[in-house]
């Protein structure tokens, strides 16, 4: 993004009231078995705001922070493309009016985009940045029923066909940890997602998070969490098999510890990079240096 733009890129957490067809009653479930929203939505992030005040609030912030310059109004609770495509359309050009915002990340599920908001998002890319990141989790269907993630991987893999040659970049998130898979299932997870060609990543371990299905199923009958330095064994075990055209935007997650039930690894985002980055240093190693998939790439 710095080699794009000439500058570091910020995101602004933005709320616009979306729901999920996993959590309104369409799917016939009440949501992913882990997901609480809290654990990542930023104090600033407030769906009574306007998108606009939202955006001026989050520049605000970033700006004396961190002296940004430009951001990318970042839609993230929630599903943010399940709505009808003229509401998108509103929603996305009132984010777009902010001087400083040259681009949009919209966090959604793959089972909540068509043609006609493709289309909208296409059109945008005229003049702007639009990254769209698909929740994925996993790529194993014993997972997803497990998570009642209410779709199927040939879904995601449908939804990044759609998307692809319409100059939106994709993204892909993904979850370690289930207590479904094993290690070298979690692992083969970075062969297939190079296979796939994302041009962004999000990887993080499974947190078991206060108020949800998950919390009471690890609370009935506990099962393996990372450790800290376990993960950061696998961190770095995946990164090596994973494509270095794609780039990672994430590598672990820190809920908030009011909500945290598990791991509890008191390490901060500096602590938990820099750890990860002298692990790679002292295996002598880097992205992609075990790939698969490299001589052998396939786009969906």
């Amino acid at each position: 993004m710095k080699k794009t733009f000439g500058t570091t890129v910020y995101k602004v957490n933005v709320d616009a009231g979306f729901t999920c067809p996993n959590r309104d009653g369409t799917l016939g479930v009440t949501g992913c078995i882990y997901c609480n929203n809290d654990s990542f939505r930023p104090s600033s992030c407030k769906p009574a705001l306007s998108v606009s005040e939202q955006i001026k609030n989050g520049i605000a912030y970033l700006s004396k922070r961190y002296r940004a310059e430009k951001f990318l109004a970042y839609f993230q609770p929630f599903s943010n493309t399940y709505a009808p495509a003229e509401k998108l359309e509103t929603l996305y050009r009132e984010a777009l009016e902010e001087p400083a915002i040259i681009g949009l990340a919209i966090g959604t599920r793959p089972d909540c985009i068509d043609k006609e908001k493709l289309a909208l998002l296409e059109s945008l890319t005229e003049k702007h940045f639009i990254l769209v990141e698909y929740g994925l989790q996993s790529i194993y269907e014993k997972t997803l029923r497990f998570i009642e993630r209410g779709h199927d991987y040939k879904t995601f893999l449908d939804a990044v066909l759609m998307t692809r040659d319409k100059g939106i970049y994709t993204g892909a998130h993904l979850i370690a940890g289930f207590p479904t898979e094993t290690r070298e299932e979690m692992l083969s997870m970075a062969d297939e997602i190079s296979s796939v060609r994302p041009d962004f990543l999000k990887l993080h371990q499974l947190q078991v998070i206060k108020d949800t299905p998950l919390a009471e199923i690890y609370r009935e009958n506990p099962f393996q969490i990372f450790g800290y330095d376990e993960y950061l064994d696998f961190a770095v075990d995946f990164i090596e098999r994973l494509s270095p055209d794609i780039v990672l935007q994430r590598l672990f997650a820190t809920a908030p510890d009011e909500i945290l039930i598990a791991p509890r690894w008191d390490k901060s985002r500096h602590e938990i990079t820099r750890d990860i980055e002298k692990r790679l240093a002292e295996r002598d190693t880097f992205q992609g240096k075990k790939c698969r998939a490299l001589h052998n790439i396939g786009r969906v």
